[in-house]
């Protein structure tokens, strides 16, 4: 009765019993399907007591905790919804758009605010070695560094840095000096892309009988390009199709006109083949409601096929060209619709197939790697194209570690 006079203590008693009984039913869900098998909560006795291990146990706590999955997306929904918060890997931009969090980081933090892998100077450094090492092979370099989204589009970020062409890092800049001063062959996305933008919005001021088509103008000649002044997509990290060929074309001009390949005889066409996509920083929030509720972007890509065989583009391992590469090189290559990506607009402007390694964020060494494990993709090469997202430059899985080039055969 006594409780019933004092609501205050009702609470307090409920409040307990949530507590007790949270890890009662983790315990009993965990024993259940494992029988044997202690608890998760006991493994923090089977572990030296370092600050790693005891981070690693509360990371595993989170991970495998049935509270936390039950609650997890509904709270996640409730912080979108009211206040646009995305969480740990996400940041609301303005006008729907969405912005990947550590690369939002790369650009406004100091390097000391993120658990950085590696500085612009030890990438200047692998990239230099590795150019030397090809070189030592008569194998040619040729260096490009992918912008992250908010370097290029700051202003849907924020409204402060409305009227910016873009919004390059310091520690990007300080790579692409050091690449140049060394030699070292850059396509220079940033510029170009913010050359793109403006020649976008003056076509945008055309009649629509004179705007069917802009010149970007690249250091190696003019690009042509109808002006669709997205680059990048709203919902998702990587560029647009947009970006895509207008990068390949840049590409495809500086080894050309350096003479580092020759015009291929393969005739390839590109045909539509457009994408409804939900984009990877609104699966990074991990909340399947949003996702339903969320219309997917449409992504009006090319798909390159061969003009003999109407067959979809095809790496050929026994090229004269490799390309090595991150998630802006698998993006519409390997996912949906496949053969509409990078490396198969790049093959289309060459008129020849081209060899590659991609592997999703590990472009500043894993990609390397895998090169010195696989010796025979570098047979015969003359070329290599490094691509890389620029918020690896301090990011980059395993950093920039120095990786030989595999043995000659």
């Amino acid at each position: 009765m006594r409780i019933i006079h004092h609501p205050q203590w009702f609470l307090v008693l409920t409040f307990l019993a949530l507590i007790v009984a949270v890890p009662l039913v983790q315990v009993a869900v965990e024993l259940f399907p494992r029988q044997g098998e202690r608890p998760q909560a006991l493994d923090v006795f089977c572990r030296r007591p370092t600050a790693a291990n005891l981070r690693a146990y509360e990371r595993n706590l989170e991970d495998g905790s049935w509270a936390a999955a039950l609650m997890r997306p509904w709270v996640q929904y409730a912080l979108f919804a009211w206040l646009k918060d995305g969480g740990e890997k996400a940041l609301v931009g303005r006008d729907g758009w969405l912005f990947y969090k550590p690369g939002v980081q790369y650009l406004t933090e100091r390097p000391r605010a993120q658990r950085a892998t590696a500085t612009a100077d030890e990438a200047a450094a692998a990239i230099i070695a590795f150019r030397d090492q090809l070189a030592a092979r008569n194998i040619q370099l040729l260096v490009m560094p992918a912008p992250n989204k908010e370097s290029v589009y700051p202003e849907k970020l924020t409204g402060r840095a409305e009227g910016l062409r873009g919004a390059v890092c310091a520690e990007t800049q300080s790579l692409l000096v050091q690449l140049k001063a060394a030699g070292v062959e850059v396509i220079d996305l940033f510029e170009l892309f913010a050359a793109a933008r403006t020649s976008g919005n003056r076509a945008t001021e055309l009649s629509s009988e004179s705007k069917r088509a802009v010149a970007v103008t690249s250091p190696d000649g003019p690009i042509t390009r109808s002006p669709d002044p997205l680059l990048y997509l709203t919902q998702d990290s990587h560029w647009s199709p947009a970006g895509v060929a207008l990068a390949a074309d840049a590409v495809a001009q500086r080894i050309l006109k350096l003479g580092w390949a020759k015009p291929g005889t393969i005739g390839y066409e590109t045909r539509p083949a457009a994408v409804e996509r939900i984009g990877d920083v609104l699966r990074m929030l991990q909340v399947p409601r949003l996702e339903r509720e969320t219309p997917p972007e449409h992504v009006p890509c090319t798909r390159v096929v061969r003009s003999d065989s109407g067959q979809p583009y095809q790496d050929d391992p026994a090229s004269e060209i490799l390309v090595l590469g991150d998630s802006f090189l698998r993006i519409y290559e390997q996912d949906e619709p496949g053969a509409a990506g990078f490396i198969a607009h790049l093959s289309k402007a060459l008129a020849t197939p081209v060899a590659s390694i991609v592997n999703d964020g590990g472009a500043s060494t894993l990609v390397r790697q895998e090169l010195y494990r696989r010796p025979a993709l570098l047979a015969h090469k003359r070329l290599v194209i490094w691509e890389f997202v620029e918020r690896d430059i301090r990011l980059g899985a395993e950093g920039w570690q120095a990786v030989p080039l595999p043995p000659r055969n």
